[in-house]
């Protein structure tokens, strides 16, 4: 299809699913900080007045989980339980063991945490090489939580959704035709007047004029009033926004979450460097679009497998692709962990609107390699 229409979602830091692999991150954060071999596998589970934490740990950090949730919890602005998730009055609960011997005997050679998938993609429709709907809507997401966090929109509370629907001509985004937002808000506001406010210092502070026009739909709070939000609304679970983190429906993803796993996990830190290798194929022009698989094996320091899916999009033989990939990236774990310093890297800060892309903090994964072989740079600005 040439013409055709796709869309993505996002979500803010309070949205009961982010809230999860906050606090799972946090609690990773803790344990690499003082411990850069800590081997963590935790799992969050939020729900009306309780988080549960659960999961595998074993380090030589001291860390105190249950205040970590409750840190993380402040940091985001839940604080009543009466309309979502109060910080201070809430029950934490923990379950956690230490890393299963069986798997630590793999992990310990350097080889992968877990057997599995794992997908990178990258293409030419924005500047950071990210899809165009994806990037729209954690745009919209962060504005979201910006515009409460600074108390522009006094009348926000955290929990919020974004979703971009992008018009595509000749296969290339030309405008956007409907912008959905749901904002949690406190009941003081009509919902004229929030409408309002989050066009005038949400909608129109994000997305370029040009792709706005008279056709474009745009629906807040589709289903009335949004008071009671967070986990008193929803339950949250630790890796169900998968879509979200990674590339938002364009491309394939893999087995396993992102969030709460410590970089020997493959399903992290490979999905990490295939989007580096995808990034780097397209921004040295050798493909306009790029999507990679790989696998591993348990305790298996290098993948059992690589395929490289270019949609016709490249520049050169695909045979050149493979031979560019071979000569300039080492999928071995320990080298992933080392050449993306994941030992070091604060995975709070990647937790919510997303983890590739990201232009308001570095990245190594999102780094462009000088290379032994690379064509001028390409992008396309549409």
């Amino acid at each position: 299809m040439k013409n055709y229409l796709f869309t993505s979602e996002s979500v803010t830091e309070g949205h009961p699913d982010k809230l999860c692999d906050l606090i799972s991150d946090s609690i990773l954060d803790a344990c690499l900080e003082q411990d850069e071999n800590s081997r963590v596998a935790i799992e969050t589970f939020a729900s009306k007045n309780l988080i549960t934490i659960a999961g595998q740990i074993t380090t030589n950090a001291k860390i105190d989980a249950e205040k970590i949730a409750r840190e993380t919890m402040k940091q985001i602005g839940y604080d009543n339980e009466q309309t979502d998730i109060d910080y201070r009055t809430c029950k934490v609960e923990t379950n956690i063991t230490t890393q299963s011997g069986d798997i630590a005997m793999g992990v310990d050679v350097g080889g992968a945490g877990d057997q599995g998938i794992m997908f990178g993609y990258a293409c030419d429709e924005t500047e950071n090489y990210m899809p165009f709907a994806i990037d729209m809507a954690h745009k919209l997401a962060r504005q979201l939580t910006k515009v409460r966090r600074k108390n522009i929109i006094p009348y926000l509370r955290p929990d919020g959704k974004t979703q971009v629907t992008v018009e595509y001509q000749n296969n290339k985004p030309k405008r956007i035709d409907t912008i959905i937002i749901a904002a949690q808000h406190k009941k003081e506001i009509t919902q004229k007047e929030l409408k309002k406010y989050i066009i005038e210092n949400v909608i129109t502070k994000t997305i370029p004029q040009n792709l706005l026009d008279k056709k474009t739909k745009i629906l807040i709070n589709t289903s009335g009033s949004f008071i009671i939000g967070g986990p008193y609304s929803d339950s949250g679970t630790t890796g169900r926004k998968i879509i979200v983190d990674t590339y938002g429906g364009t491309s394939r993803i893999g087995g396993g979450c992102l969030s709460s796993k410590d970089p020997t996990k493959v399903d992290r830190s490979a999905a990490y460097y295939t989007r580096y290798v995808a990034k780097n194929i397209v921004a040295h022009n050798l493909a306009d679009k790029c999507e990679i698989q790989v696998s591993y094996a348990i305790g298996k320091q290098k993948p059992i497998s690589l395929f490289i899916e270019t949609f016709n999009t490249e520049k050169v033989n695909i045979s050149e692709i493979y031979k560019y990939v071979e000569t300039n990236f080492n999928f071995s774990v320990e080298n992933i962990i080392n050449e993306l310093n994941l030992k070091n890297t604060k995975y709070y800060n990647i937790a919510s609107y997303g983890h590739f892309g990201r232009t308001d903090i570095n990245l190594p994964w999102e780094n462009i390699k000088n290379t032994l072989q690379q064509k001028e740079k390409k992008y396309q600005n549409n």
